[in-house]
């Protein structure tokens, strides 16, 4: 029997998610949309309750189709208020749309959004696991920089545990257990960023 995070449970939906997507590094520009947006629905709630509506966000939100996503109307996202298969916060829906416009902003600046996330870690997974790597404390100011950011880049629904969360979800900080199997598995996807806390915490604070 294979060995896994404690967080998926029992779930089969949560399990699929564990084994097969989350800490996966990811590279592609409409997966980190995506995710970020999802990301920013979770705020309040538990991550199992997005993930059984995904589906129906990728349905009311052109699956995710950044430029699509960013000329919706505001009688579009409305409409979306009585549908029962997402959250129907109107703040939130309308942040999606708000953050589209904003990630368009940034594919231009850098040529994608992947390469303006990764640049962050110098385009390395961290090892969350491995005590050469990044501190706990680290880890935070990490996910408050990106969040800090993102927030001045016009971003809403992005603050730090958001971003944590995100950073985890995407790959950028591979957070397995060191006993779960997916831990080796990802581990070998990427070299990961042996950097002493003390070093990237001077980056983060010199940004």
């Amino acid at each position: 029997m294979k060995k896994r995070c404690l967080w998926p449970g029992d779930d089969d939906l949560y399990i699929r998610y564990h084994d097969e997507e989350w800490g996966v590094p990811v590279h592609d520009d409409k997966v980190l949309f995506e995710n970020l947006c999802l990301e920013g629905q979770q705020a309040g709630l538990s991550w199992i309750t997005i993930l059984k509506k995904r589906n129906n966000y990728r349905h009311a939100f052109y699956n995710f189709n950044i430029k699509k996503v960013s000329n919706m109307t505001d009688k579009e996202i409305i409409i979306l208020l009585k549908d029962e298969g997402i959250i129907r916060n109107k703040l939130k829906l309308f942040s999606i749309r708000n953050n589209a416009k904003a990630f368009l902003k940034i594919q231009k600046e850098f040529n994608s959004f992947d390469n303006y996330i990764w640049s962050f870690t110098n385009r390395k997974s961290i090892d969350t696991k491995n005590k050469n790597t990044l501190n706990n404390n680290c880890k935070l100011l990490l996910s408050n920089n990106i969040s800090s950011e993102l927030k001045k880049r016009g971003f809403k629904f992005v603050g730090p545990t958001i971003c944590y969360a995100y950073l985890q979800a995407v790959g950028i900080i591979n957070d397995h257990e060191k006993d779960c199997f997916r831990y080796k598995e990802l581990k070998s996807l990427y070299s990961s960023v042996l950097l002493k806390g003390i070093n990237l915490k001077k980056r983060i604070m010199s940004e």
